[in-house]
């Protein structure tokens, strides 16, 4: 198999902790977009080299034992295997050198290299695996962990006051059965699978500030990921979401509330109860108020950027009874004696301009 610098995961643009049938479809859709038979000309070649890396990409990763020795080892994993087998054969310190590793000398025999040399050679890094680590780990190969980004649904009344989520991640941590180092007896540890590390659940506080808009992310730094063969812990990303709220609409830091009123609240004038994104209010409605007329509350909005609050705005909405009475009935038809502006005028009027232009 071809070895590639590039990572295996990233060719499939999946995350290191993704599912065998997460695999096979970031696989699928992308054979379809970069198969070569559906490319011409100069593109083609490109799409070969594509399809060809997402084909071993594949070959790796959708099998579970190739996976596994290419988490631990990266892309040369066999090279690697055969040095954990010669060094296991080479005993206790593995420092000395198995049978069939050294360097010829110009008599035509071979001179003893010592083995840590051999390794170094080979992956280019430090010399042996560090607790912890997993075995295997290499500074040269020590690659940082992905980040995560969780969706976090806040509610306008959080947005108000900000908010400590609760958040359930896997915490990496050394096996306990063999201490961080991945082999137990010269034989790769069961617990761990060899890697030396882990994972507990765990929940973390994450504190989302007031005023945080939606789509903001908030980062927590080192939650991420495992980095590889010791690298840096990858961070976590909560990524703010604020559902449509059936009640509230949010206009920057202000904040609209529809606000019902029968006609003669509108005609006389009420003192109305009306909602807040804290506790109901009492307001009053102006005698020959209009629909869709606005009642201001000023700083009852949202946090700004600049420390102050947005207003929350009352949008009246006439409304009638559900039911109507036989005296009400009889007001209204007293009501229909008397005359009135027509409130249709402005509105036919327009509509006859329009048809003459």
């Amino acid at each position: 198999m071809a070895s590639t610098s590039r990572d295996f995961y990233q060719i499939l643009g999946i995350s290191k902790t993704a599912s065998a049938d997460e695999i096979k479809k970031a696989f699928r859709r992308l054979a379809r977009q970069y198969h070569p038979d559906l490319h011409s000309g100069g593109k083609k070649a490109e799409m070969e080299k594509k399809f060809k890396e997402l084909n071993e990409a594949h070959e790796v990763l959708s099998d579970p034992d190739k996976r596994k020795k290419y988490d631990q080892y990266g892309s040369n994993f066999d090279q690697a295997e055969a040095f954990e087998r010669a060094r296991r054969q080479a005993g206790p310190q593995g420092y000395g050198r198995p049978s069939g590793f050294g360097r010829q000398n110009t008599g035509g025999g071979f001179e003893s290299e010592p083995f840590s040399d051999f390794f170094e050679s080979l992956f280019g890094g430090s010399k042996r695996p560090t607790a912890g680590a997993g075995p295997g780990a290499n500074s040269s190969f020590a690659s940082p962990g992905e980040d995560l980004e969780v969706d976090v649904d806040l509610s306008l009344p959080e947005v108000l006051t900000g908010v400590t989520k609760r958040v359930n991640l896997r915490e990496p941590e050394p096996c306990k059965i063999c201490h961080g180092m991945g082999m137990l007896r010269d034989q790769p540890c069961m617990t761990c699978r060899g890697t030396g590390i882990t994972s507990e659940m765990k929940t973390i506080e994450v504190k989302i500030p007031a005023g945080v808009q939606d789509g903001t992310r908030v980062r927590v730094a080192g939650k991420g990921q495992t980095g590889k063969h010791g690298g840096k812990r990858g961070d976590l990303y909560l990524h703010v979401v604020i559902p449509v709220d059936p009640t509230f609409r949010r206009h920057g830091t202000d904040v609209h509330v529809s606000l019902p009123v029968y006609p003669w609240e509108a005609a006389l004038g009420a003192e109305v109860t009306a909602p807040t994104l804290t506790e109901p209010v009492k307001v009053k409605v102006p005698p020959g108020s209009k629909a869709d007329a606005k009642l201001r509350l000023k700083g009852k909005g949202l946090p700004s950027a600049t420390g102050g609050h947005g207003d929350l705005f009352l949008v009246l909405q006439i409304v009638m009874p559900p039911t109507v009475t036989e005296p009400e009935r009889a007001l209204y038809a007293q009501l229909n004696t008397q005359r009135h502006p027509d409130p249709r005028s402005e509105l036919l009027a327009t509509a006859q301009r329009r048809s003459r232009e």
